[in-house]
């Protein structure tokens, strides 16, 4: 019976946050290891579907990395990075679409339509959701890298995926741009979830990360952070490395009018509704 009691419990805590964001749109963006571990794969399919049937709109963006990295050293095609960014020349940027707007994108949507839900996979390329621009050449003056098939979000058209609200599809976006040309242009995930969630005018954004989620300088996790205070952090240098454009991400789309961006650890199982669900949560929140 006490079992049963906790298991009460647990929904009651839920309901208050339940009644808040029902009707309201939720941009995820997944990666890291819970696209590779299967028992978190199963998890994040189950949190998704749970928070379309209970009347929240939730928005997948996925990114892809190490996938795309094991199919080009299948194909004997060198991964080549600057500054943390993949150089993409043509024959890479087609490995890159077919990964994530093929491979990745089918999987995470058939993986939601077995747990009962009705996932829709998009790149940014489909009903001209994401017109990217080609990012210029990194480095110093004298040293220039051409990055390649490399954009930022230029402009968003959310027209394609409100009508796949008003069906109540859930959309399941590759993070692939396209040029004035109509070219495809591989994008940040995290800077296309960002956008995404600005242009929806969505409630949340949530980053699965492999980390905890945001630190101080002693290593203990902050469950909430101001924007002054996550400025503070960058300045100080305690915030450093890739944790860096994940708080500039969550920073821009909190400036954009986004209620609050969430920075979570997705190696723990149900990682997206202990966040949304929960008074204490799974990560660090930016609002």
């Amino acid at each position: 019976m006490q079992e049963l009691i906790e298991k009460a419990s647990v929904l009651m805590e839920a309901l208050p946050y339940i009644r808040k964001f029902s009707g309201k749109t939720i941009v995820v963006k997944y990666g890291g290891h819970a696209m590779t571990d299967a028992k978190l794969k199963d998890s994040f399919a189950k949190d998704i579907v749970l928070m379309d049937y209970i009347g929240m709109n939730p928005v997948i963006v996925h990114g892809g990395g190490p996938q795309i990295d094991e199919v080009l050293d299948k194909m004997h095609i060198e991964s080549k990075f600057h500054q943390g960014m993949r150089i993409t020349d043509r024959e890479t940027m087609d490995v890159v679409e077919m990964v994530l707007a093929g491979d990745i994108n089918k999987d995470i949507v058939s993986l939601i339509n077995r747990h009962g839900g009705k996932a829709v996979g998009l790149s940014g390329r489909d009903g001209g959701l994401i017109k990217a621009k080609k990012l210029p050449k990194e480095g110093k003056k004298d040293e220039k890298v051409d990055l390649g098939r490399v954009g930022s979000v230029k402009e968003v058209d959310v027209s394609v995926l409100q009508t796949l609200e008003q069906g109540r599809f859930i959309p399941v976006i590759a993070p692939v741009g396209f040029d004035e040309k109509g070219d495809p242009l591989n994008i940040n995930a995290d800077l296309v979830a960002g956008a995404l969630a600005s242009a929806l005018k969505a409630e949340k954004l949530v980053l699965l990360t492999d980390i905890e989620g945001v630190k101080d300088k002693d290593g203990k996790l902050l469950p909430s952070l101001n924007k002054s205070e996550a400025r503070k952090l960058i300045e100080d240098g305690v915030i450093r490395g890739g944790m860096i454009p994940k708080v500039e991400c969550a920073l821009k789309t909190v400036e954009d009018g986004v209620k609050s961006a969430h920075i979570i650890d997705g190696r723990v199982q149900h990682a997206v509704l202990l966040e949304i669900f929960t008074d204490q949560g799974v990560g660090t929140v930016i609002s």
